[in-house]
Formats: C-alpha cells, structure tokens, sequence
C-alpha cells in the first residue's frame, strides 16, 4: 500500500524549493514539458488508446468515451496551452498593495505559492497536464489522483512531465499522480492537513460533495455544471438555435454544456421546431415541460420531463426544455436549479440583458454567446485548473492567480510598539 504520509511529506520538501525560483527556471521547466509531450505523443496516445479500449468494455456512454479521448489534435492542444503558459506573467512576487505606515514601517502586501494542491479529478487526461502546468508556473507542487478510466493515459503524461521538470532541474516531485485508483487514497488525501494547503475536486457531483463533506483540508468547489441559456422575446432565432447547438452538442460531456433551455412562450413555436430538428443531427433527446411537449410530440427523440431533470447535470445527448411566461420566470428558475456555473441568455433586449446579468448569481453570466466559453484557454488565462462554483478565494475558470495567495511582508529600523 502507498505511504500516502511520505508521498505528502515529499511534495511539501518540492514546494520549499519551487516557492523560490524565479520565473526563467518555472518557465525552462514548462518548456521542457511542452517538448516531452510532442516528443512522445505516440506513447501518450497508445496509452490512451488502452483507456477508451477498456471504456467501451464497460460500456460508458459516447459523451464520456469522447471526454477521455485522446487524439493529436488534442494532445497539440495539451502542448500548446503549456506554450502559452510561459508567455503569461508569474502571479508570484507581484506587490498587489503598499503602504508606509506613521511610524516608519513599510507594509507590503505580496502575492505566493499556495504551497501543495491536491487534485481529485476523473475522465479527462487533460486535467493531469493542466493541473501540474499551472501549479508549476504558481509555484506550487501538486498531488493528482485521476480516475480509474484514464490511469493509462495520467501514468504516461505523468512520468514524461516528472523526467522533464528534473531535467530542467527541479525536483520531480513538484508534480506526484498518485497511481493506485482505489478510493481509499482519496479519503487520505481529504485529511492530509500538515502536507496539503488546498484540495481542488473536478468531476461528478457527486465526487464533489464527498471532498465538501469529508474534507478537513480546505477545499475548492469545481466543476458542477448545470448550465442554462434563456431565450428571451424576440430574440435571434438563427443565432439562438447556433448557440443551443454548440453549447449542447459540441462536447456534451464537460461541465460547460447546456443542460436546461429556457425559451419565452411567445418565440416557442417558432424556436422550438429549429431547435428540435438541430438536435436530431446529434440524437440529442429533448426533455420537454408540458407546453413544449405538445410543440414537439409528433417529433422523434422527445419525451415529458420530470422535476428531477431540472436538477440534473447530464453530461450527455440531453436537452431539458421549459417555456416560461417572462425573464422573471426564467431568472427564478435559473437561480433554483443553477450549480452557479454558467448561465446565458440570447436577447436583442438591452435592459433584459442587463437585468440578467445583475440577477443571476452564477460565476459566469453570458448574453448572445456560449456557454462553452467557461474555460481557462478562452479567458486567456492559458488553460484552468478548474471552474470554481463558491464565492470565497476564486470563483469562474481558475488560472494562475487563483493559485495563489498573499504574505505581508513589513520593513522596520528598529520600531517597537
């Protein structure tokens, strides 16, 4: 069994040296990664290939399989988000606030490292790149427990990006996945106070809820994501059948991707029949209130909803669909069932939009765009550890910033209080 203890103890000694380089040896440290990961792509991708292999044995569903898979367009992608991660400035070191106090004391306030990470997360290899890349750059070491689905992939991605940041030489150990997926490992990481400065879960609800709930280590809420797009009156109806459909059927299977449509009674009929017909191209099944359904029912792939479905992250080919008399309705509705994630309306209403955008408490808002956009690399912050759905430390996508925190730092001449 894993000394889980050691493992924490040694990620603690690599965060001490990490905290102190500067940002040309972060970002020698990045540059190799970038360069290990094209240098063996075809070792990354066979090692994937195992990973959908034994998917499909267990029959996950297409969304899912699509979330864990690997090609060389996404693994360049994987290298390009490193690539831009050397080009965004350190968030260490920076003087955020100053101030020289009556008596003589200079006070600073500066941003650093938070320390170790620890990362819970499941299906998608990418996480395992983005989370030690961007720990890396904030100066932090990282302890990455993925699931089960993709340990070939995270084992591989693993030891290429150890072997490059020892080359550049720091210690491996600023980046440690831990390689047995059996759950006990996360039920230690949830207690490893004296190692562990920030525990970050990325996945299913109800993985989330077990980290909130059993975690003594303080935690960040990532990831939960039943998102809605508003129709409102007299909106676009080719630009809102465009947005539902690649907010929808793009990657069903990440947490940015619509769950709930919201569309105003007056524009159903005609809106409604466009987004059906989008739908079927993807077999994506619309679940419908009561209204819509008798809009829809002589249509294929549509059934009644039920409560439950307003609820529900599906991260699949399933689209809830609900008329409502007005914004008010829609806004209510939003704030009721929202995970506080991302949340969008598509209107040609100036003071809808705003209203929208005041009284909806998610972290991220749109008007007339996807929700798709929740993401680090669209935000130009490189690429993100996760989407965090609470208020206190970060909220949205989470970049570098978030990834670290402050220290005052005050210079006397001898000053006694």
């Amino acid at each position: 069994m894993l000394d889980m203890q050691q493992i924490g103890a040694r990620a603690k000694k690599a965060s001490k040296i990490l905290a102190i380089q500067s940002t040309t040896k972060k970002n020698e440290a990045l540059l190799k990664i970038a360069e290990g990961l094209k240098n063996n792509k075809e070792a990354i991708l066979k090692a994937n290939a195992l990973d959908i292999e034994n998917a499909k044995k267990t029959n996950y569903k297409a969304a899912f399989i699509e979330r864990l898979t690997l090609n060389e367009e996404r693994v360049d992608g994987i290298v390009s988000a490193v690539e831009y991660l050397v080009e965004l400035p350190d968030p260490c070191g920076k003087v955020l606030s100053g101030t020289t106090r009556p008596n003589g004391l200079i006070i600073q306030k500066v941003s650093v490292p938070l320390g170790v990470i620890g990362m819970i997360y499941e299906s998608r290899p990418n996480v395992t790149v983005d989370a030690a890349t961007l720990c890396l750059k904030a100066g932090n070491a990282c302890i990455l427990r993925g699931g089960k689905e993709t340990i070939h992939s995270n084992k591989a991605l693993a030891k290429i990006m150890r072997q490059a940041v020892e080359e550049a030489g720091l210690p491996e150990d600023c980046i440690i996945l831990i390689e047995n997926t059996e759950r006990v490992y996360v039920d230690e990481m949830m207690r490893m106070n004296e190692y562990i400065d920030v525990l970050i879960p990325r996945g299913s609800h109800r993985l989330i809820h077990a980290v909130i709930e059993n975690a003594s280590v303080p935690s960040i809420a990532t990831g939960l994501g039943n998102c809605h797009t508003y129709v409102d009156n007299g909106a676009d109806i080719e630009m809102a059948v465009a947005i539902i459909n690649n907010a929808k059927n793009s990657r069903p299977g990440v947490c940015n991707a619509l769950e709930t449509l919201l569309v105003h009674e007056n524009i159903a009929e005609e809106l409604l029949p466009k987004v059906e017909e989008k739908m079927a191209e993807y077999n994506t099944q619309i679940r419908c209130c009561e209204r819509s359904f008798e809009i829809l029912k002589d249509k294929g792939n549509v059934v009644l909803a039920t409560e439950e479905d307003y609820a529900t992250e599906y991260e699949d080919y399933i689209l809830v669909v609900k008329i409502v008399d007005n914004i008010e309705e829609a806004i209510a509705n939003i704030n009721q069932y929202s995970t506080a994630h991302s949340d969008a309306i598509v209107t040609n209403n100036y003071a809808n939009s705003k209203k929208f955008l005041a009284e909806i408490d998610s972290a991220t808002v749109y008007v007339n765009a996807s929700t798709r956009f929740s993401d680090g690399g669209e935000f130009g912050f490189g690429a993100e550890i996760g989407i965090s759905t609470q208020k206190l430390h970060a909220r949205g996508p989470m970049g570098l910033e978030a990834l670290t925190t402050v220290k005052y730092i005050i210079e006397g001449n001898g000053q006694i209080r």
